[in-house]
């Protein structure tokens, strides 16, 4: 399967590496885009839009997709499953330490990106009133998280969360806990 991994604020693609070497020696094909500006400063619809591209340029239509981002990149990724055609095509999404309800840390840098991501925000609230349709997605989040406050807002109805108890919010996405489970449920994902 293909797996797209969108980035964090001020990441690039190389802070999914062990992932994508976990998944790759699973069988997939791992794609670690840098989405550009690295600090959203356009705003995350913008970055939504990038990804977009990335995705048609470079991933069959016909390929089994699933997405995962981290922090402002899961944010950037569920855009494109519900405004940017993405649902139709993916069939999971695992977000790692994302901000759905926003963090009070997004007012500490200026920005368009920054300001998508503070509680309340236009952006949120839209996609806390999309739809993912039928993509089956999961969670995850550590209690320690200091960037993304409560952690609890990592939530989505109906996902599945699982709780890894890290102590640095920038150390999920390349923790084994999480890359083991991943691979797991691409294993149980449906073939055709």
């Amino acid at each position: 399967m293909d797996v797209v991994m969108a980035h964090g604020f001020w990441d690039t693609g190389r802070l999914f590496r062990r992932l994508a070497e976990h998944l790759t020696e699973k069988g997939h094909t791992c794609h670690t885009p840098t989405l550009e500006p690295r600090d959203g400063r356009h705003g995350l619809a913008d970055l939504s839009a990038k990804l977009s591209l990335y995705v048609e340029g470079n991933i069959d239509d016909e390929a089994p997709l699933a997405l995962v981002g981290f922090s402002m990149g899961a944010l950037v990724a569920r855009h494109y499953l519900q405004e940017g055609g993405g649902a139709t095509r993916t069939r999971a999404f695992f977000s790692i330490a994302a901000p759905f309800r926003g963090t009070p840390t997004a007012y500490f840098y200026p920005g368009h990106g920054t300001r998508d991501m503070r509680p309340g925000s236009h952006f949120l609230s839209g996609l806390g009133a999309g739809s993912l349709g039928n993509v089956t997605v999961f969670t995850y989040r550590t209690p320690y998280d200091l960037m993304v406050v409560p952690a609890s807002t990592t939530r989505i109805a109906g996902a599945k969360e699982t709780i890894v108890p890290v102590f640095l919010h920038s150390h999920l996405p390349g923790d084994t806990r999480v890359a083991e489970h991943i691979a797991l449920e691409l294993a149980r994902l449906p073939s055709g």
